[in-house]
């Protein structure tokens, strides 16, 4: 079953980041088609932390209910998986301007804190932007065990009390944000911006996806009954989530309205939880069906996420001078062969060694535990 889950998982990954891709492509000089299909590929991100707050829930829901989760090894497990290959991209944006996509960089310590996803202007701090998903992350991954921890310490009845309380927070923050930060400037020039600034990438307006993962992989750790039926009616599941993918699409076309701002993140979000429980089933398509593509697209996506503007920021430049049409389709494929490839280097220099320390360390730290505790059972009295 695992083999499959990791398959099912890895196709929902490879999908995530290639609508990132294409989204993010229409900021720069592209073919006409990529504005037909990359229009909702905003939602990638969506999936991104749909699986990512599945994947954490899981980790630590498993940990907890076997009394063997230790925070000190969640963070440096996630610092080890995160921050390498993250300082390492900074720092060219922060030393290299030839890397930049844009100008206009918020401030350091933003990204180092991993706060810039607040109260990010594009006027004025446009290059990297996309770090904010990013950010938001990072601050799931600090706050969600200690809060799951507590939770578990009361009951698990109390976690879904909380997850439930802040999804529907969400909606309130939203409105809020709509009515009072965004509306009073539709029809302006600064409509868009405060869109995004104040809608778009703050966190407490962005917390749908992480609490669908985190409903997802509360079921399959604490709730059996629920979690057999999922897997016997994957393909149910799958086929429910597309419905409402399809109904949000149609919701968000105009992507800065009050009905997409406030129903539209959660519509996308609870659609692409459908898609991401089936896929943890051993019978759906997703988990049953593997790609050779996605794998390796699945493996780079990280690197790919945090690279892939100023890459195809570069590939376009040096087109132009080569006289090649920028618009045009061979660009593009240039441009995203030159994405997969950095990506790879990427992870293969960077990732994928620090991987192999972080289990190195974790693994020390685990026989150091099992020491311990065997020398405190031996030198415990017998009665």
């Amino acid at each position: 079953m695992s083999t499959n889950k990791i398959a099912g998982l890895d196709h929902l990954r490879a999908l995530a980041i290639t609508l990132v891709f294409l989204f993010h492509y229409r900021l720069f000089a592209h073919p006409e088609w990529v504005d037909t299909i990359g229009s909702f590929g905003w939602t990638g991100v969506d999936l991104f932390f749909v699986l990512s707050g599945y994947l954490i829930a899981s980790q630590v829901f498993s940990r907890l209910k076997a009394r063997d989760f230790f925070i000190s090894d969640f963070f440096i497990s996630r610092f080890f998986r995160i921050i390498p290959v993250y300082l390492l991209v900074l720092t060219l944006y922060f030393t290299l301007p030839a890397f930049r996509e844009w100008e206009h960089l918020a401030p350091l310590w933003k990204y180092v804190t991993f706060t810039q996803n607040l109260g990010l202007d594009l006027r004025t701090q446009r290059t990297f932007s996309h770090a904010w998903s990013l950010c938001i992350e990072e601050q799931f991954y600090l706050l969600f065990p200690l809060i799951a921890a507590g939770a578990a310490v009361a009951a698990a009845r109390t976690g879904v009390y909380l997850v439930l309380f802040l999804f529907i927070a969400g909606f309130a923050a939203r409105w809020l944000s709509w009515a009072y930060l965004a509306a009073p400037l539709q029809g302006t020039g600064e409509f868009g911006a405060n869109w995004y600034k104040w809608i778009y990438y703050p966190t407490y307006n962005r917390l749908d996806g992480l609490l669908t993962g985190i409903t997802i992989a509360g079921i399959m750790n604490y709730y059996p009954v629920a979690a057999a039926f999922m897997l016997r009616h994957s393909r149910a599941l799958l086929f429910t989530g597309l419905g409402l993918l399809t109904g949000a699409y149609y919701l968000c076309r105009q992507q800065q309205s009050f009905s997409a701002s406030v129903f539209g993140f959660p519509l996308v979000s609870i659609g692409f939880g459908f898609v991401a429980a089936a896929s943890i089933g051993p019978q759906a398509s997703l988990s049953t069906r593997v790609l050779v593509i996605t794998g390796p697209i699945a493996a780079w996506s990280y690197s790919l996420y945090l690279i892939h503007k100023a890459v195809i920021h570069f590939v376009q430049e040096h087109c132009s001078l080569l006289g090649l049409d920028k618009e045009g389709t061979p660009v593009f494929w240039l441009g995203a062969a030159a994405c997969c490839v950095t990506a790879a280097a990427l992870y293969y220099t960077v990732e994928r060694p620090f991987m192999r320390i972080r289990k190195m360390l974790l693994k020390k730290r685990a026989a150091k535990r099992i020491l311990v505790a065997d020398a405190t059972n031996v030198a415990a009295p017998t009665l």
